[in-house]
């Protein structure tokens, strides 16, 4: 397949047998497994953070190398909701935290829209990371936890002065329009207690959150999102 021995031990989180293999001075710690995944992405990916430390020891590894698709490995503990492994890569001054991949998203993006609040916290805690980058599509942070229904995200990242609720990717959709097209009730409940969001800002299409809620046949959220009717009297 193409792997090293210290891929498949750094892979499946055998610390033993990584720290053996480092010992080794024909070991190349960086060689890309077939995948194209370092050992440290691969390390930091599965959550095992007792060989990403040892990794992390080395001074012949990039903490912040590139893997195919532009990912780094505090990307795949981000996504991972690794919390541990995350601290231990934002505590070095070799890794940027706002680095984004291929399609511009970043650690903060891949935990938003993976809904770990704890790596949410962390990363907003850093000084040098903007919570409303958008990525190459526009979407932010706060676009991608709507997206997937991650309530408690949602809320954390409204709770920013930094981050715009209503602000559009590049087709024109907000994250009030992304949680009614996947039917997420809570979110849109969240958003439309705002004054800050519009309930009916269209897209470039015209088409407005009601729109993608009745085309997504989300019942509840076309509640929520419809005008509500005013009776009429007549009289004879």
């Amino acid at each position: 397949m193409g792997d090293s021995p210290l891929v498949w031990a750094a892979r499946n989180g055998h610390e033993a047998v990584v720290e053996l293999l480092l010992g080794r001075a024909d070991i190349d710690p960086n060689k890309l497994g077939e995948d194209g995944h370092t050992p440290l992405l691969l390390a930091a990916g599965n959550g095992h953070e007792g060989v990403v430390k040892l990794l992390l020891g080395r001074d012949d590894v990039n903490p912040d190398e590139l893997a195919e698709g532009g990912q780094t490995a505090l990307m795949w503990a981000a996504c991972g909701g690794y919390e541990g492994i995350v601290k231990m890569f934002l505590g070095r001054d070799d890794v940027n935290p706002d680095q984004p991949d291929e399609d511009g998203e970043t650690p903060l993006g891949w935990a938003a829209w993976s809904g770990h609040e704890g790596v949410v916290k962390v990363l907003l805690d850093q000084s040098d990371i903007d919570p409303d980058r958008p990525s190459e599509v526009g979407q932010t942070p706060l676009m991608l936890a709507a997206s997937s229904g991650r309530e408690k995200v949602v809320k954390i990242l409204l709770g920013r002065d930094d981050v715009n609720p209503d602000s559009s990717d590049n087709r024109g959709q907000t994250a009030l329009s992304c949680a009614a097209e996947n039917g997420h009730v809570g979110v849109v409940e969240i958003l439309l207690g705002r004054n800050d969001v519009n309930p009916n800002k269209p897209d470039k299409h015209g088409q407005t959150p009601l729109w993608y809620a009745l085309r997504g046949d989300h019942a509840r959220v076309v509640a929520l999102l419809q005008p509500p009717t005013v009776a009429t009297h007549s009289t004879v």
